[in-house]
């Protein structure tokens, strides 16, 4: 899959005045009783956005061309920051070490992967992240933050993070970042009306997660 993946964000400024959010799968079933049986056909969401809607100028166009056009279409993939979830804590805040479990030590593993933690009551879901932001990773063990290079190394294309050493039995590894989504163009043609475009017609560009 990495042969398909260009690791270049969307320009972010374009991104900024997009539309999308997460999508699930759940299959429903109605019984003659008239309960239903539900069930996740997805471990994980899929999010989807519409690109279209940040663009304000003849110039967002042109840029947005070119980015199509360099991915050759649906193709390649690409990162996408989403403004409303790109970061280990809310968009308000900055990432702490201490925010999303990734691990727990056993006195010899060293590798974790950066996931994300969302809670709601008594449930709760780990995301993934695979496309981290470098230089906005920090890692804690017991609480305790590790120094980025010389105690830990990060792998920004995978979100695979590895230790200079293993965490002790039952040390708790906590990290903190920004990430982007890993995405493509769910469409391979870009239709612009420039007089509709003027009047403020905005041409539709979908955008879809994929698997890393």
């Amino acid at each position: 899959m990495a042969e398909n993946f260009h690791e270049v964000r969307f320009p972010a400024s374009l991104s900024f005045g997009s539309t999308g959010g997460p999508e699930r799968l759940t299959e429903i079933v109605t019984l003659a009783s008239g309960h239903e049986e539900r069930n996740a056909r997805w471990a994980h969401g899929r999010r989807r956005y519409d690109a279209g809607l940040g663009l304000r100028s003849l110039d967002d166009v042109h840029a947005t061309i070119a980015f199509f056009e360099a991915r050759m279409g649906r193709l390649y993939g690409f990162r996408w920051r989403d403004w409303s979830d790109s970061k280990s804590c809310a968009p308000s805040g900055q990432p702490t070490p201490l925010d999303c479990g990734i691990g727990v030590g056993d006195g010899a593993r060293v590798a974790f992967q950066l996931c994300k933690t969302y809670a709601s009551g008594p449930a709760v879901y780990e995301r993934p992240i695979a496309k981290p932001v470098a230089g906005t990773v920090r890692i804690a063990v017991a609480g305790v933050e590790l120094a980025d290079g010389s105690e830990f190394a990060l792998d920004p294309t995978t979100g695979q993070v590895t230790l200079a050493s293993a965490p002790g039995p039952g040390e708790t590894v906590t990290a903190g970042f920004e990430f982007d989504v890993p995405v493509r163009f769910d469409t391979d043609r870009i239709a612009v009306n420039l007089a509709a475009f003027e009047a403020g017609e905005i041409p539709s560009i979908p955008i879809v997660e994929v698997r890393v």
